[in-house]
């Protein structure tokens, strides 16, 4: 599947989170949402990732953005990392990848010089209805939220 662009509508979903519960991205209508994909829990790129976004929490809060973390980890290894890094927003456990391929984060990608597949490793921000404000397809571990930024401001 292709990936959303911006200014198109975003995919809808509905997945369960690290502790089960089930969300929707219409539940977050009338929010602006940052929805990153990522590999892996608790590597060492997706670790500085998802700290950039702790760290810088309580200000995209007081922007009025919410932070969604997606990858195909369970819902016990999304707890683990959570709770590894104090991770203060929610993490979708998409075991089946139905999130990841509705946003194009699945397909081949090259690592250490060998193609496979995988999550790639994107970022889409989206506005209060429900459109793709921006899509940063390529993340930079280290400080994707100043990336938001550039693109927002």
């Amino acid at each position: 599947m292709s990936r959303p662009q911006k200014g198109e509508k975003a995919p809808e979903f509905t997945a369960k989170d690290q502790n089960g519960n089930e969300i929707s991205l219409k539940d977050y209508r009338g929010k602006k949402v940052i929805l990153y994909f990522y590999p892996k829990d608790s590597t060492p790129g997706c670790t500085a990732e998802s700290c950039d976004f702790r760290d810088n929490y309580d200000d995209l809060k007081k922007d009025g953005f919410e932070v969604i973390g997606v990858s195909a980890d369970s819902e016990k290894s999304h707890l683990k990392f959570i709770e590894k890094y104090d991770l203060p927003f929610i993490l979708i456990a998409d075991t089946e990848k139905e999130v990841i391929q509705k946003y194009g984060a699945w397909g081949l990608k090259k690592f250490m010089g060998k193609e496979r597949e995988g999550i790639i490793r994107s970022t889409f921000v989206i506005d209060e209805e429900g459109k793709i404000a921006e899509v940063i397809e390529k993340v930079k571990t280290k400080a994707p939220v100043a990336q938001v930024r550039e693109l927002i401001n």
